[in-house]
């Protein structure tokens, strides 16, 4: 193993590190400055580096970005005597493993150089993530039955209706329909029907003339137009108005629509890719969705599995959006110990796949460390969880203890950076960077979405309860349960 370097101007610092790594009978090397250190980098590298972030000369943290442009898997432990936010946020933005702020105990800085030095040994056998990702992953016999589908489906223009959990991919699976197709070189629309306001659904879906309508200076095509011999996907349909359903069951039964004001008719070649994580025949039943138009959607159906269901792929679903994470924020990946991918693997995620996406982003940014132990998960997910040692014992080699899979609590946007603001803004990037348009409309949709169903959940469904509480008025939260399809309302 090599030796642990010491790099610090303060001599007393460099002995007392050193006699208390040497009672740990771990072999170390001191500098006086960052050069000496930078020199000696010619001929030799550490098994760990140790530096003062503030020297004569050159500073640690100029030390850490020479050192991470040459060996960027080395761990960087970062001491100052400056513990302030501005040195910290310097020091993890160079990326250092963590940093120390003197004075400092003893007992404890030993302790990070030992894990900062298990980290050094792991093995390199961690799965690195493949040239080209998939675009879906799973290797559960549920997503096996769906690659199946899309297989047989891969020649066909067939109408396809996607049926599945809040979270669960819909999108990309039918992104995967439409690459898969006959008609993969020409456009993929998508558009949440739930996203959009009901006075400006219908001139999103079809287009309108100029004049149409106060504001509209310009003729503009509408989503068919734009996916004229591609695929149109249409997520959230069960939330469409009822009024504009006629005109979808129109398109869809003769392959013309107008455009609003508009009086020649226009013909539309267009595949249709429906999604809804509601029970259609439910809404059929209660009126609020059209039965021909079920059946016209409801040709080839696909079912998507809850991550409940093929929890064998949390795994490898986690492991490729840490690496995603770290990409998209410019840093090493972090890595979950095998307790920590047990303890992972047994969660209920009522988020399914996105939830998981989002507990990922929070641990490329908070989690200490590129390893990433149960401690260091969100408290909230953490709370009564047995210990390690537990979940390392527990039955079946990878899965969890029966303790670990009782349906812990959903995460707490609070845990996250700058609270659920911190969330709301790795969300859009992550959005923003898959190339998903409407952010805004539908990041604000399931907000109020959100409000409203907690608000009447706090009031047992009272309507203007809600409303008053939310300091909204009663018209107000009446046409948002409906535009949001939320259900379990009642009147006073």
């Amino acid at each position: 193993m090599k030796p642990i370097w010491i790099v610090d101007d303060d001599a007393s610092i460099r002995w007392v590190l050193e006699k208390a790594l040497a009672r740990e009978s771990l072999e170390t090397r001191s500098f006086a400055n960052a050069r000496d250190a930078m020199n000696a980098f010619e001929s030799d590298t550490p098994q760990v580096l140790v530096s003062d972030i503030r020297m004569p000369g050159e500073s640690g943290i100029d030390l850490l970005q020479a050192v991470k442009a040459r060996h960027p898997g080395l761990p960087v432990i970062i001491i100052t005597a400056f513990s302030d936010l501005d040195s910290a946020v310097a020091s993890f933005q160079g990326g250092a493993f963590d940093y120390l702020a003197k004075p400092f105990d003893i007992d404890k800085a030993v302790a990070l150089i030992r894990r900062a030095l298990e980290e050094s040994l792991r093995e390199a056998s961690v799965e690195a993530a493949p040239a080209e990702t998939p675009e879906i992953l799973g290797h559960a016999p549920a997503m096996q039955e769906v690659f199946r589908a899309i297989g047989r489906l891969s020649q066909s223009n067939v109408t396809v209706l996607i049926t599945g959990e809040s979270g669960t991919g819909k999108e990309l699976v039918a992104r995967a329909l439409h690459k898969h197709s006959p008609r993969a070189s020409q456009p993929f629309i998508a558009l949440n029907t739930a996203a959009i306001p009901k006075d400006l659904l219908e001139s999103e879906l079809f287009g309108h003339e100029r004049g149409a309508f106060t504001g509209a200076q310009a003729m503009r095509r509408g989503r068919f137009e734009q996916a004229e011999n591609g695929t149109l996907f249409l997520d959230e349909i069960g939330d469409m108005p009822f009024d504009l359903q006629t005109r979808l069951l129109r398109v869809l039964s003769d392959g013309h629509f107008y455009r609003v004001g508009g009086h020649q008719p226009v013909k539309a070649n267009v595949r249709v890719i429906a999604a809804t994580h509601q029970n259609l025949e439910q809404r059929v039943r209660d009126g609020l969705f059209r039965e021909d138009l079920y059946h016209r959607l409801n040709v080839i159906r696909l079912r998507l599995p809850s991550l409940r269901e093929r929890s064998e792929d949390i795994p490898i679903l986690a492991r490729h959006f840490l690496v995603q994470s770290a990409r998209q924020l410019g840093v090493e990946p972090k890595r979950l110990s095998e307790p920590a991918m047990r303890f992972l693997a047994g969660l209920e995620l009522p988020g399914n796949v996105r939830q998981l996406e989002n507990l990922c982003n929070w641990i490329t940014v908070m989690a200490p460390g590129q390893t990433v132990e149960v401690k260091d998960l969100p408290r909230d997910l953490t709370q009564g969880a047995p210990p390690p040692s537990t979940l390392q014992d527990a039955g079946l080699p990878g899965m969890p203890a029966p303790a670990a899979a009782a349906a812990p609590a959903p995460i707490q946007v609070q845990a996250a950076p700058d609270g659920w603001i911190g969330l709301l803004e790795l969300q859009a990037a992550g959005m923003l960077s898959a190339g998903q348009m409407d952010v805004m409309d539908i990041l604000g949709r399931q907000f109020e979405s959100a409000l409203i169903k907690t608000a009447l959940k706090h009031t047992h469904g009272r309507k203007n309860d809600a409303a008053m509480r939310l300091g909204i008025g009663r018209n107000t939260i009446t046409r948002k349960i409906v535009e949001l399809g939320i259900d379990g309302a009642r009147d006073e």
